[in-house]
């Protein structure tokens, strides 16, 4: 539970805090393990379940579960207070949280298991919470790049489903049906948070989300502009996940023989052989390249992972073409 009113200069923070947001502070305590944080709190503030996190960090659900246990020894032995902490502790706390709040979006906008394509609850609580992060830390410019990212990103949300609730890849998207006050809030938010100095993780990934909805079509996508962006981002996050993107933004650039190769690059990487959207990328790449036996064959791999069941059905519907 939260703790009462602290010392005059910290009672106004505290008023302010959202509920919600006040626990996720105080779940990414210095003294736990950086690794357990965010997923202790994805768990416990955000209840989302031990599978949905472990696909989320491309670890077994097993591994994920112990990880878990021992976090929450590690505050049972400790004494580790769970309460809102003062000002001064928040610098230790913020990358934390925003990965949180990020992980807790993205869970939202492409759950890893189950029959929704989509989880509006998940999105709606991530967005309320970055929305209360930046009133709390307004001068904050990664704060208000993942308010950006997360409005701009959530403004596609409709458009995503089918009227029958089929998967709608991006570029077949009907962009009559984004949401253009999302939109509007979005790029405005990008744009102060820019201006404040050199950009971090969460703006770039923005600035990406806000070159495809600023592209009246699929076709006028920059897609150079997209890989350069995600170049930039690999500097701060060199992860396999995030060379996956890029290699997918190349392709699109520079043609599916390049992407491939750069995808293929990136899947030696033992981490994302558990994420079945490495392989649905490869699959739509090999199959732009006429190679549909390959493509199958890695449509398959990614169908043996088990995905949510909307990718399901979308990874059938692209075997079923490509074997007529």
């Amino acid at each position: 539970m939260l703790a009462g009113p602290g010392p005059p200069d910290e009672v106004d923070w505290v008023s302010r805090a959202d509920d919600e947001l006040g626990l996720i502070l105080a779940c990414c305590h210095p003294a736990l393990d950086p690794a357990v944080r965010v997923p202790l709190t994805l768990r416990t503030v955000c209840g989302l379940a031990t599978a949905e996190i472990a696909a989320a960090f491309l670890v077994p659900e097993p591994t994920m579960a112990q990880r878990l246990v021992r976090a929450k020894r590690k505050i049972r032995d400790a004494g580790i207070p769970l309460r809102v902490p003062p000002p001064a502790e928040l610098p230790d706390r913020i990358g934390g949280v925003l990965r949180v709040v990020y992980l807790a979006f993205t869970a939202g906008h492409k759950p890893s298991s189950g029959d929704a394509l989509v989880r509006g609850d998940l999105c709606a609580q991530a967005i309320r919470l970055a929305r209360a992060l930046a009133a709390l830390l307004p001068d904050d410019a990664e704060v208000a790049g993942l308010l950006a990212l997360l409005l701009l990103t959530d403004a596609r949300r409709d458009a995503r489903v089918s009227d029958t609730g089929d998967l709608v890849l991006l570029a077949d998207q009907d962009r009559s049906r984004w949401d253009q006050a999302k939109i509007a809030e979005g790029e405005a938010v990008l744009g102060r948070a820019m201006r404040r100095g050199p950009p971090g993780p969460y703006q770039l990934q923005a600035a990406i989300s806000a070159c495809h909805s600023c592209a009246a079509s699929a076709a006028d996508t920059d897609w150079r502009e997209i890989a350069a962006l995600y170049g930039a981002l690999l500097r701060f996050e060199p992860t396999p996940v995030v060379a996956a993107n890029r290699a997918a933004a190349v392709a699109m650039a520079e043609g599916p023989a390049a992407g491939l190769a750069l995808l293929d690059q990136v899947s030696a990487d033992r981490r994302l052989a558990r994420w079945p959207q490495l392989h649905i990328a490869r699959a739509e790449l090999l199959g732009r390249l006429g190679r549909a036996a390959d493509a199958v064959s890695a449509y398959r791999t990614a169908l043996d992972l088990a995905p949510a069941a909307p990718e399901r059905d979308f990874i059938n519907r692209r075997i079923e073409e490509l074997s007529r």
